[in-house]
């Protein structure tokens, strides 16, 4: 049972390693090239994949919401910064914006299932709703969610668009709903109640035992970076829930 973690920035990619060794996340091996250098091939033998994987949230939403870690996934939370309206919002032009690598090589393995993130600004409902057409292009089934850190007591919002893509007619396909965050085909609540029945408790404080310091690259700025990059995995693990009642049932 080995995942992949493919993370091009080093400080990252060693905190992956570290959280692995230690058991946090699924055993599996840490790629730090550039996702445009993947190739499909290169992915073989892994039952799980996570792309643009920071310091490991996916895996241990997976695990948390207690999806095997045998049991085959794709995730991936591509760069928000060409959709974040504390950038220039640049959007497909974007160097950055790396869907359409991710989507090379969704395409060209067909993982069954695939649960992805993105900012939960206009531009990044505009990203979606291009991610939604692409999958469904490939005869997946698409549903989404507009959900914030605060719905599991974090002190902080955190909004952010996740996604689920599955490769059958498990019935998760609906329309994408600007402002409204749908899964498995149902409507959000309204804004003023949406998380309202996510009350899980968390705790989204670091663990001195998983970080690194990397020679050269000051501690503080690795930090804050890695963090700043995550998702919150308790909220990922609701998400995932809510998706395994569906395709599960």
């Amino acid at each position: 049972m080995t995942a992949y973690y493919n993370e091009n920035d080093p400080y990252a990619a060693q905190w992956l390693r570290n959280l692995i060794q230690a058991g946090h996340i699924a055993l599996g091996d840490v790629d730090e090239r550039s996702i445009v250098d993947v190739r499909p091939d290169d992915l073989r033998g892994y039952v799980q994949c996570h792309f643009f994987a920071g310091i490991g949230g996916w895996s241990l939403a997976l695990r948390i919401a207690g999806w095997p870690d045998d049991r085959p996934v794709w995730t991936g939370s591509c760069p928000c910064q060409p959709f974040s309206i504390a950038g220039e919002v640049r959007g497909v032009g974007d160097e950055r914006h790396l869907w359409p690598e991710w989507f090379r090589l969704i395409r060209s393995r067909k993982p069954a299932i695939v649960f992805g993130e993105q900012i939960a600004s206009k531009a990044g409902y505009g990203w979606l709703a291009g991610v939604h057409l692409e999958m469904e292009s490939e005869a997946y089934s698409f549903g989404a969610a507009d959900l914030c850190a605060a719905s599991v007591k974090a002190k902080h919002p955190r909004q952010r668009l996740f996604f689920v893509a599955h490769a059958s007619d498990a019935g998760l396909a609906g329309p994408v709903q600007h402002g409204e965050g749908i899964c498995g085909g149902q409507a959000a609540p309204p804004a003023k109640h949406r998380d309202a029945g996510l009350r899980t408790r968390v705790c989204f404080e670091p663990n001195p035992d998983a970080l690194v310091r990397i020679d050269g690259l000051p501690r503080p700025v690795g930090y804050v970076r890695g963090f700043g990059n995550a998702i919150v995995p308790q909220v990922a693990a609701q998400f995932i829930k809510a998706t395994i009642e569906v395709i599960d049932e």
